[in-house]
């Protein structure tokens, strides 16, 4: 790899990213890091040996800069940034919310933006990023981001108008598998096991059947189908299930997230 890239805000995120990245080919030497702490600045050179710069320095030398900062922090850094920023700089965004116009109208006219949601699995390579192109971002810009991001896991295209959508599905999605798990557990323990043994028990489904849903390439309904038998345990429970409404409670659970993602955007215009 000979362009430099460089991640500013560096949390688990960025890390991750640098970690993934390395580990698909790319030198530390061409990785450059910013971080708010000189701690942590220290910690990333130690343990990645890349090299930790200013936010004006990572703009000015970097060819792709990648902003993992928190939505309500992204407007002070690019108020940092602007003066520093070429236009032939490629910028992507791993803020939830923010769309690519924020940026355009504050960095210099034609800097192509690319918008990225991915998701904590980054942390483990096992990803979800979705990937959007602002209005001065080609083909290839877009294919950049997808091998830095393709580091960490599965990238999907999508116009931006369904970034918030994708937010609620995907980049929250880890939460409510967590909360599933959560409650599976107390429920375990209810029936009478011990919570390592419930834990592990959950856990082990929950992987046997996300490689089902992604080897099988049936439809869930039929997975669902093949375990449900007449009379059974299973339909007992989905019945339960039914009458509770936990379909309809997620379906409200990811618009309530989506409008949130609306929210986040709407507050970055002003």
């Amino acid at each position: 790899m000979t362009q430099k890239v460089a991640v500013l805000g560096t949390g688990k995120i960025g890390e991750a990213l640098l970690s993934g990245m390395i580990g698909a080919g790319w030198s530390p030497a061409d990785l450059l890091v910013t971080a708010r702490r000189q701690e942590r600045a220290d910690e990333l050179r130690t343990r990645y040996g890349v090299t930790p710069v200013t936010n004006a320095e990572a703009a000015e030398a970097a060819d792709t800069l990648i902003l993992t900062v928190k939505p309500q922090d992204m407007g002070t850094l690019l108020d940092e940034l602007a003066p520093h920023v070429p236009v032939d700089r490629l910028v992507i965004s791993g803020a939830a919310g923010v769309p690519t116009s924020f940026f355009e109208e504050r960095l210099a006219t034609g800097t192509p933006v690319v918008r990225v949601m991915t998701n904590t699995p980054a942390l483990v390579d096992e990803a979800m990023s979705v990937i959007s192109a602002g209005t001065h971002a080609t083909a290839g810009h877009l294919a950049h981001a997808e091998e830095i991001f393709g580091a960490v896991g599965k990238t999907l295209r999508v116009p931006e108008s369904q970034q918030d959508a994708c937010t609620a599905l995907s980049g929250s999605g880890p939460a409510y598998f967590f909360y599933l798990v959560e409650a599976m557990t107390d429920a375990g323990i209810l029936l009478g096991l011990p919570r390592d043994k419930a834990h592990d028990l959950i856990v082990q489904s929950a992987i046997g059947a996300a490689k089902m849903l992604r080897d099988s390439g049936e439809h869930p309904v039929k997975l669902r189908e093949n375990v449900t038998s007449p009379a059974g345990t299973t339909i007992n429970a989905i019945r339960e299930l039914e009458s509770h409404g936990v379909r309809a409670a997620l379906i409200a659970a990811l618009e309530a997230a989506r409008d949130r993602s609306r929210e986040l955007a709407s507050g970055t215009k002003d």
